[in-house]
């Protein structure tokens, strides 16, 4: 018997969740980036979206999902795997993507601290996921948690003008580099979990 005495579906309800979670969002990012009038992946900030008349209500409401997916995947997760960093590591990344949503960049210094919280823990949680998984997943985990904190130092060295390190990739292509890699690997980690487990965690 599990610990909690849980049944296989909350696995396999984590992993649809966490699927599903960087899915959406980064197909309202596509959406939005084709409606926006005048946007640049190059140059404008993803939560820019968040702020344009013709994008804010599909950036927003799917950021917001993407944070309530992730806290709801940390609770069945830890209940599954009963270790007690995980719910609050994947709450913190959530709450983070759920303030910045309702509090968009129009409010600046508060959507910042939310976004920052987000891209820490995010990637954070990339990392520690790799405890949870088996085989080169587990390496794919930690490549993208530190590729995405790199990414975010540099970016925050080239926004507070101490050095310029966005390169051609410009401030959104720099912005992007920082959550892509923690998205792919929860749509990955998403199907691990799904998959029928065999042996033991």
């Amino acid at each position: 018997m599990r610990r909690f005495d849980l049944t296989e579906s909350s696995r396999t309800i984590a992993g649809v969740l966490l699927f599903l979670l960087p899915v959406q969002f980064m197909m309202a990012l596509m959406v939005g980036a084709a409606m926006a009038p005048g946007y640049s992946i190059n140059t404008n900030a993803i939560s820019d979206l968040g702020v344009i008349g013709a994008t804010a209500w599909l950036f927003n409401g799917s950021l917001f999902l993407a944070g309530l997916l992730n806290i709801i995947s940390g609770y069945l997760l830890y209940r599954f795997y009963g270790r007690g960093w995980i719910f609050p590591l994947f709450a913190l990344a959530g709450i983070g993507a759920l303030g910045a949503a309702v509090f968009t960049l129009a409010i600046p210094g508060i959507h910042g601290l939310f976004a920052l919280m987000a891209f820490i823990f995010f990637n954070i949680q990339a990392i520690a996921g790799a405890t949870l998984v088996r085989g080169p997943i587990r390496a794919i985990a930690i490549i993208a948690g530190v590729l995405g904190l790199v990414f975010l130092v540099t970016h925050a060295a080239s926004d507070f003008g101490i050095m310029n390190l966005y390169g051609p990739i410009g401030h959104g292509g720099s912005e992007r580099m920082i959550v892509y890699p923690a998205l792919f690997w929860l749509a990955g980690f998403g199907g691990y979990l799904m998959a029928p487990v065999t042996g033991k965690r």
